[in-house]
């Protein structure tokens, strides 16, 4: 007779990926594993609400949140944790909660930036949850700014250079002095021919296959608006911008 895996559900947004919550996951695996226990984890991440005055089309936002999903369970697999993920409703509550209703869970994670910063927070959504619920939750505060120390978030923003040896070499040189998370972010605009799509999804199959981690996206026409819309998505350390040189 199989026994039923202990169900973890961890609710993340802009923390997912975040060093304390990996490590919290991680914790939780070790304790069923000891206890030869299965588990199974299921991350959850709610889509972004963009900050009033901007206007981003709706398949920006949850290709964003799709990428940072995909970018946590790359780094849960690293640590030996195979999990699954869904995006859902951008209200927090209700995607939790309708995530306990479709998935089934023993316990919950809620992944936060500090108070100071954790509009989460100020709607009590910890303990809404842990009272609605039923289930143990534990609440995990993720500081990015602490994060930096590990790894530096670089937002690359690049077009019809985006697939050239000169930024995939920089990209490169950077990823092997210290670790690095790029975000590749190519802006939809005139001047080069082929989809967009497929000539990202080339540059990043270049930075995977050289051991860097990467996710991208196409944005909005206008390099300025991209980055303006992509910092609302992607905390950045440092920003790269790869242009064509004009020919005299």
């Amino acid at each position: 007779m199989s026994t039923a895996p202990h169900r973890i559900l961890v609710v993340a947004n802009e923390t997912v990926g975040g060093r304390a919550l990996i490590d919290a996951v991680k914790e939780r695996a070790e304790d069923a594993h000891k206890r030869g226990e299965p588990f199974h984890v299921t991350v959850v991440c709610p889509q972004n609400q963009p900050k009033s005055g901007y206007v981003i089309y709706e398949d920006s936002v949850r290709t964003a949140a799709e990428n940072r999903l995909e970018t946590t369970l790359a780094q849960l697999r690293e640590v030996g944790i195979e999990a699954d993920g869904e995006i859902m409703d951008p209200d927090p509550y209700s995607a939790t909660m309708d995530a306990i209703g479709a998935y089934g869970a023993d316990e919950i994670i809620i992944s936060t930036h500090p108070d100071t910063r954790s509009g989460w927070l100020r709607r009590d959504l910890v303990e809404r949850v842990r009272e609605d619920s039923g289930l143990p939750v534990e609440h995990v505060v993720v500081d990015l700014d602490a994060d930096r120390a590990h790894v530096t978030r670089t937002l690359v923003v690049a077009n019809q250079t985006v697939e050239g040896r000169p930024l995939i070499d920089l990209l490169k040189r950077k990823g092997a002095e210290s670790r690095h998370n790029f975000v590749i972010v190519l802006p939809q605009g005139e001047g080069h021919e082929g989809d967009p799509h497929a000539r990202l999804a080339h540059t990043l199959d270049l930075l995977h296959g050289a051991g860097l981690e990467a996710v991208g996206q196409v944005m909005d026409p206008d390099p300025f608006t991209a980055v303006q819309n992509a910092l609302q998505f992607y905390p950045a350390d440092e920003i790269v911008v790869s242009v064509a040189t004009r020919h005299m």
